[in-house]
C-alpha cells in the first residue's frame, strides 16, 4: 500500500474521476452491466474471496470491460507470489484504493474574534493506494482461482427478499416509480406494467436505496457539500446503490435516470472528491439494506 503526498492525491482523486467521467461521456457507467450472464458479478479479491467495494468496485469493472477479462478477481503481487504465481513481464496494474471518512475529535479552538471555542468535530478524508492485478495477467496460480462458481438462487426471489425484509412501505399504482420522504413510501407502477420480473426489481432496489436515505437510517445529507446539485448527487448514488444490490441478487443492471448524466458530468468535473463520496454513500445505502436481509457476519468486505 502506498502513503500519498498531497500532490499524489491530487492526481490520484483527478485520475479516478476522470475514469468515470471518460466512462459517462460514452453512455457506459460501470455498474450498468448484465449481472445475470458474468461469471463474477463483482470483482473479487481472489486470495481472500472478498469482493470489493464502493469506488473499487467501479474501477476494477471498468478495467475488467476494457481489457476483456474472463474473470473480475484480482492479486496484489505479493499475493500472487505467495500462491506460486508470478505477474507477467510487461503486465500492467491497476491502481485502486482505501478510502475512508475519518473523525478527528472535537478540539477547542478559541476565535479571537468570538472568544467561543470550536467543538465540532473534523472529518477528514483519509487516501491510500495500492496495486492489483487481473487473475489473467497470472501465470503459475492454482487452478481453482480460475474456477468457474455457479450461483443456485432465483435472482427475482432474492430481490423480493430484501424488499420484504426491509420493512418498507410500498405502494403500487400509476406510471411512475419514485421514494416519497415525507410519507416515507416507495411507489411503484404494477408489476405488469414492466417488460419482465427483472427490470421490476431493479428498479424496486432504486427506489429501495433512496428509501435508505431516511433520517432514521442512513440519513444521507448531501446538501452541505452539493448545494443546488445534491438532488443529482442522490440519484447517481441510487444509481450505484441499486447496482450493488443487483449485482449481490444478479439482476442485470440498467440505467434509470440517463437525463441525470448532463448534472453528474457537471458534478464530476467540477469536484474530484465528489465520486469517492458518492460510491461510498452508495455502498452504505446497500450494506444497510442487506444487513436487513441477513446476518452481517456473512458480508465479507474488503477495501
Amino acid at each position: 500500500m502506498t502513503n500519498l503526498t498531497t500532490s499524489m492525491k491530487d492526481d490520484l482523486y483527478a485520475s479516478v474521476t476522470g475514469r468515470i467521467v471518460v466512462a459517462l461521456e460514452s453512455g457506459a457507467p460501470p455498474w450498468v452491466r448484465p449481472w445475470s450472464q458474468d461469471v463474477d458479478s463483482m470483482p473479487m479479491n481472489a486470495a481472500g474471496k472478498r469482493p470489493y467495494r464502493g469506488i473499487n468496485a467501479l474501477l476494477l469493472t471498468l478495467e475488467a470491460n476494457s481489457q476483456g477479462y474472463p474473470l473480475n478477481r484480482w492479486l496484489t503481487y505479493r499475493q500472487a507470489s505467495e500462491l506460486g504465481g508470478q505477474v507477467r513481464r510487461g503486465e500492467r496494474g491497476t491502481t485502486v484504493v482505501l478510502w475512508r471518512l475519518r473523525k478527528l475529535s472535537a478540539t477547542a479552538n478559541t476565535y479571537p474574534d468570538e472568544g467561543e471555542p470550536d467543538l465540532h468535530e473534523r472529518v477528514i478524508p483519509l487516501l491510500r493506494a495500492f496495486t492489483v492485478f487481473n487473475v489473467a495477467q497470472v501465470d503459475g496460480v492454482p487452478a481453482a482461482l480460475h474456477a468457474v462458481e455457479r450461483h443456485r438462487w432465483d435472482p427475482d426471489a432474492r430481490a423480493e427478499d430484501l424488499l420484504q425484509m426491509s420493512g418498507a412501505t410500498i405502494r403500487h399504482g400509476g406510471s411512475r416509480a419514485f421514494y416519497r420522504p415525507g410519507d416515507d413510501e416507495i411507489h411503484l407502477p404494477p408489476p405488469r406494467a414492466f417488460p419482465d420480473a427483472g427490470r421490476y426489481y431493479a428498479t424496486a432496489l432504486h427506489e429501495l436505496t433512496h428509501w435508505s436515505s431516511h433520517p432514521s437510517r442512513c440519513n444521507r445529507q448531501l446538501g452541505q457539500r452539493f448545494g443546488d446539485d445534491a438532488y443529482a448527487v442522490e440519484e447517481l448514488i441510487a444509481e450505484m446503490g441499486s447496482a450493488f444490490l443487483c449485482a449481490h441478487c444478479r439482476l442485470d443492471g440498467e440505467l434509470h435516470h440517463a437525463g441525470y448524466l448532463a448534472s453528474w458530468l457537471k458534478v464530476l468535473r467540477t469536484d474530484k472528491r465528489a465520486i469517492f463520496v458518492a460510491a461510498t454513500r452508495a455502498q452504505q445505502a446497500a450494506d444497510y439494506i442487506l444487513r436487513l436481509a441477513q446476518p452481517p457476519d456473512r458480508e465479507a468486505i474488503a477495501a
